[in-house]
């Protein structure tokens, strides 16, 4: 790859699962790569994977003081962020009543405000620029529900939606952004990385202990190979016309398509009902 075809990607929580293979990806592709991680042991291990190429910052995306001069330091001492792949999150698993209002503050900074805070940090320069890619990582949890993880849900709904509403204010500056919704891949999420609230409430055992069971049993079994989806976000980035969004993984093709047809079904059911609100005469 030419100097001129390398890019500086900037991706958050690249330690392990999607945000190590995207940043093994780039790193192996040309690119310069500027990872975000929670230690100085993460930091120098990450750093010595690419010598020169690869630098780490260590960063948490909640601590909202703390970006804006990390992005100065960046474009100071690398150079302007051209893809920004916003990959750090977690998952929260248990019933919205056994949940605490804490629990769900912490979702929210983690999977949108800090998601948010980082394209505020990378954009007015991308703008200026008339050149960049924002890359949201959401998930299929984005568009489809289960019961017991209504807090994730609703956090990748929200990042879903912002990313396509960015979409369309950046389009004329030459600033693209990409809502990427990976099925069920085979990092952590569902193991160390999830964060799962104590059971307190019997009514929900019926239906939530096998959901909770069946997860557990299928982490580290899933379809889906994190390697494969770093090529694709890599094919995204070269694209002339990249999607808002892309779905990754047959089950999330699937589930979302069932979704979308049963919501067809819904609206048409109540349609009578809905455009009874509008004004007669």
């Amino acid at each position: 790859m030419s100097n001129l075809s390398s890019r500086l990607f900037l991706i958050t929580g690249v330690s392990s699962g999607f945000g190590q293979a995207f940043a093994e990806a780039a790193l192996q592709a040309g690119h310069r790569v500027v990872g975000t991680v929670r230690t100085t042991a993460a930091q120098q291990a990450f750093e010595q994977s690419a010598p020169g190429r690869a630098q780490a910052i260590v960063l948490d995306i909640t601590d909202f003081n703390a970006i804006n001069p990390a992005i100065e330091r960046i474009t100071r001492d690398i150079g302007p962020v051209d893809v920004l792949v916003n990959n750090a999150g977690y998952g929260h698993e248990g019933t919205l009543e056994e949940s605490s209002m804490d629990e769900l503050r912490h979702q929210f900074e983690v999977n949108v405000f800090g998601a948010v805070a980082m394209i505020k940090a990378v954009l007015p320069s991308m703008r200026t620029r008339r050149s960049g890619h924002i890359f949201n990582i959401t998930s299929m949890g984005g568009f489809i529900t289960m019961p017991g993880i209504s807090f994730y849900c609703g956090s990748k709904f929200a990042l879903e939606g912002i990313s396509e509403a960015l979409a369309k204010e950046v389009k004329d500056f030459g600033v693209r952004v990409t809502a990427v919704a990976p099925g069920s891949f085979r990092t952590d999420w569902a193991g160390r990385s999830m964060v799962r609230s104590d059971r307190s409430i019997s009514d929900y055992d019926e239906l939530f202990e096998p959901i909770r069971q069946a997860r557990e049993q299928k982490s580290g079994k899933q379809a889906g190979d994190p390697t494969k989806a770093a090529q694709v976000l890599l094919a995204l980035v070269e694209a002339d016309n990249p999607p808002q969004h892309v779905l990754l993984g047959s089950d999330a093709l699937g589930l979302v398509r069932d979704k979308l047809a049963s919501l067809a079904d819904e609206i048409e059911q109540w349609q009578d009902l809905t455009c009874s609100t509008d004004f007669s005469g």
